[in-house]
């Protein structure tokens, strides 16, 4: 076979395109607001190890752990909001925007906070969100 009759049967099998379908871009079984959750309560947790100790090292690491945790939780949230969920679920269930916009505030807030009533309102949020997750997976 020629070099030039090998490109084409190449280019034939590159240019025949199929087409796929499917309501997110990876199987829905990767997506889950447990992961949002476990960032949360380690947010949480930490928080109040923080509270406990009178040693400023120990705070200070406890500080930039808890930074980090909490710009997870808001990824983890996000994930969920702009791959997972889509205008049919949105449709259903109108408070979804607002929920995940208070949510992420809410790891905001916990980012720069060590009040405990701010993990606590987090993980609150993210109890909702699980909720109606788990309401679209049944359906």
């Amino acid at each position: 076979m020629t070099m030039l009759a090998r490109m084409l049967t190449l280019a034939d099998r590159v240019r025949q395109p199929r087409a796929a379908y499917a309501h997110c871009d990876l199987p829905c079984g990767v997506y889950d607001p447990v992961q949002a959750r476990v960032e949360a309560d380690s947010v949480k947790a930490i928080m109040e190890k923080y509270h406990a100790s009178s040693d400023e090292n120990f705070r200070a690491r406890a500080l930039f752990i808890k930074e980090e945790r909490a710009d997870l939780v808001k990824h983890h949230l996000w994930v969920l909001w702009t791959d997972y969920f889509k205008p049919a679920h949105l449709e259903k269930y109108p408070e979804l925007h607002d929920l995940f916009w208070k949510a992420t505030k809410a790891a905001g807030q916990a980012k720069h906070s060590v009040d405990v009533a701010v993990a606590d309102d987090l993980l609150k949020q993210i109890a909702e969100i699980d909720r109606i997750f788990w309401e679209t997976k049944k359906a």
